[in-house]
């Protein structure tokens, strides 16, 4: 790959700010192109801090850069349009979580894809990050799992705030956006269940106005016989990231810079830890969407793998409100 590939960053949220710009500015084989973001004070300060044009207007963006692919970190109910205009203009994208907000936006958006004929890789970079890719080998070890316990929480002090708040314009609250990566995980690791039971509240901050629930608890039953929960709050401190499988022959933990093999007791058999910072997981991810473009590698996290996750989310929201188990796989489009 001698000529580094050109990238715009749509959208200048503190995703973009914290992992996809940094990301960037580590890659191997892309480069900042140019930024875009509706807010014009924000706009300005990226563009000038990185030495890129900036622009407004997504079509504008696409027209005078022609980027080799996007990078898009977008409200959610905004990434449906920004992918569709991509995919006019031929411009691959790797789009932040969640791939879509309910199973018919995801069927559509892979029928997009496939017709223009661009790759799209959703951000999980998790699975580009040494620890949690290492977790796929310790299960091995564990014997057939027969209980799992995910926990992601930290305090928002205003879920309300802006476009999270609402659910009419996030899809979903704490479940769909920072529940996404557990959900990830999950999928990843044991498959989708057979049967899901899920609850949500809105009842951290009574005096604020909110409909998108700041937090989840949902159950999981798989035919194998595996069971267990995942907890999901912005609102309950401190901050935890956590999943835990267990096995007739041990368990292992997974957390954000650790990963543990323990003992049917309890005891530590062996772990991992990293220290580098977390903007390096998605440094490899850029660098792995340039190897997918150049047809050397295959894309891990492309459209139709992500259409498990969006049926998991609409069985989850379709739990909470019908107080019923619902399987997720009847919302496989």
């Amino acid at each position: 790959m001698s000529v580094r590939k050109r990238a715009v960053v749509i959208g200048l949220g503190h995703q973009a700010l914290e992992d996809h710009l940094p990301g960037l500015a580590d890659s191997q084989f892309a480069q900042l192109a140019a930024v875009c973001d509706t807010d014009p004070g924000k706009l300005a300060a990226q563009a000038q801090k990185h030495n890129v044009p900036g622009f407004t207007d997504i079509r504008a963006l696409l027209e005078d850069v022609r980027p080799d692919f996007a990078v898009v970190a977008v409200p959610h109910h905004a990434g449906r349009g920004v992918i569709e205009a991509c995919a006019v203009a031929g411009v691959h994208v790797m789009k932040e979580k969640p791939f879509a907000t309910s199973p018919a936006e995801a069927a559509e958006l892979v029928a997009q894809c496939d017709k223009s004929g661009i790759e799209l890789m959703v951000t999980v970079q998790r699975r580009f990050h040494p620890l949690y890719t290492a977790a796929v080998q310790l299960l091995e070890q564990i014997g057939q799992p027969y209980l799992v316990e995910g926990r992601y929480t930290f305090h928002c002090p205003d879920p309300a705030a802006g476009w999270r708040g609402q659910a009419s314009l996030a899809g979903g609250g704490a479940l769909m956006d920072m529940g996404y990566h557990l959900i990830d995980l999950l999928i990843w690791y044991l498959g989708l269940p057979d049967r899901i039971l899920a609850s949500a509240s809105t009842a951290a901050h009574p005096d604020a106005q909110y409909d998108a629930e700041d937090t989840a608890l949902v159950h999981l039953a798989y035919d194998s016989g595996l069971y267990g929960s995942l907890l999901i709050s912005r609102s309950a401190g401190p901050k935890t990231e956590q999943l835990t499988v267990t096995g007739p022959r041990g368990a292992v933990v997974i957390e954000r810079g650790r990963l543990r093999r323990l003992a049917p007791d309890g005891q530590l058999i062996e772990s991992l830890t990293r220290e580098p910072a977390w903007p390096s997981a998605d440094a490899a991810q850029i660098d792995c969407f340039c190897r997918v473009l150049d047809g050397e590698r295959t894309n891990p996290c492309g459209p139709r793998s992500h259409v498990a996750h969006t049926a998991f989310l609409a069985a989850a929201y379709t739990s909470q409100t019908s107080l019923t188990l619902v399987d997720p796989k009847e919302y496989l489009l």
